[in-house]
């Protein structure tokens, strides 16, 4: 199997390297829009490097992974698509809903694969978190808890190219709430706060926000995040039933400390990014979408499911900016 790999940043080069260890990807060929950059990583994984996005197509490739800027996104699932081949995309498709339904048509026109990157549905916990709602081994859930927090805010520069906090960070949290509880969203109320570092304001984004979601089952839950939390990385999900509670994330790197007396210290080592957090969920999603281009799987995580984590983030978007409740039928791409 030959893939390319356009986009040779932090996430591309894990990936390059998880699938440059597959023995069944026989050739991965890598292009970066700074070519010197491509072929370093070329080098230090044993790929090959070419010279433009133009090359990887015309090379003749089995699939596509597309770990490039955001901005390239849709146009590159479309020009895959009509070219046949299957695609994994970290998210998003696009910053926008039209830009997201105009690469999916093409995808669905042209009855080819996009897997997108949302690799928290491979983590062992959510996935045991999962399977105990399925089961109902909490009795009727109530309640959910989801927390996303960054050590330390990105670069200036990425902010406005990001989408903002809700469609680059929290969305991680909308899409697994779905996965996790096999509900819906029916409405959100949200609201958020810039009062950290001024790069925040000055890009119109939020540093801390808070979000409010009813499911369609009356479920309530919650998710925060913050690009400012010095003690460490830490996402984590709690799931509260009738009949019992457990904790997603929780163990000895989380960054949290008790004052209880009794209670555990300070962790060692604080998990300091989500490359280290969720390395094993990455694999196992990069593995996935070989077994889909080979044929041997299904999709497990389609352009439409991140079409719908979307819409909870314009929903949450445009609660912030209204104060007010904000249903999901509001939202376009239903």
């Amino acid at each position: 199997m030959r893939i390319g790999l356009i986009g040779t940043g932090r996430i591309g080069a894990f990936h390059s390297a998880v699938l440059a260890r597959d023995p069944r990807v026989e050739s991965l060929l890598l292009a970066d829009a700074a070519p010197g950059r491509a072929a370093e990583l070329a080098d230090r994984v044993g790929a090959r490097a070419v010279p433009s996005v133009d090359a990887v197509f015309a090379a003749g490739v089995d699939a596509l992974v597309v770990t490039a800027a955001t901005a390239a996104h849709a146009e590159l699932i479309g020009r895959a698509a009509r070219a046949g081949l299957p695609v994994f995309c970290e998210k998003p498709i696009a910053l926008d809903l039209p830009g997201t339904l105009a690469a999916l048509a093409e995808v669905e026109a042209a009855g080819t694969v996009l897997q997108l990157g949302f690799q928290r549905r491979f983590d062992a916990g959510y996935a045991a978190a999962r399977a105990a709602v399925r089961a109902g081994t909490l009795g009727r859930l109530h309640t959910v808890r989801a927390v996303t927090s960054d050590p330390a805010p990105p670069p200036a520069a990425y902010l406005p190219l990001s989408g903002g906090l809700y469609r680059d960070c929290l969305v991680h949290d909308f899409d697994i709430l779905r996965w996790v509880t096999g509900r819906e969203v029916t409405e959100v109320y949200a609201t958020g706060s810039d009062a950290g570092p001024a790069m925040f304001r000055e890009a119109g984004d939020v540093d801390t926000a808070a979000v409010l979601l009813t499911l369609d089952d009356s479920t309530l839950a919650t998710a925060t995040a913050t690009r400012c939390n010095g003690a460490g990385y830490d996402v984590r999900m709690e799931l509260a039933g009738e009949a019992g509670q457990l904790a997603v994330g929780l163990d000895g790197r989380t960054p949290l400390t008790s004052v209880e007396p009794h209670g555990p210290a300070a962790p060692d080592k604080p998990w300091p990014g989500f490359l280290e957090r969720f390395a094993p969920a990455y694999e196992a999603e990069l593995a996935a979408f070989v077994d889909v281009v080979r044929g041997e799987a299904a999709n497990p995580c389609d352009g439409r499911e991140a079409l719908r984590a979307l819409r909870i983030a314009e929903a949450c978007e445009l609660s912030r900016a209204q104060r007010r409740v904000v249903p999901l039928a509001e939202i376009a791409g239903g």
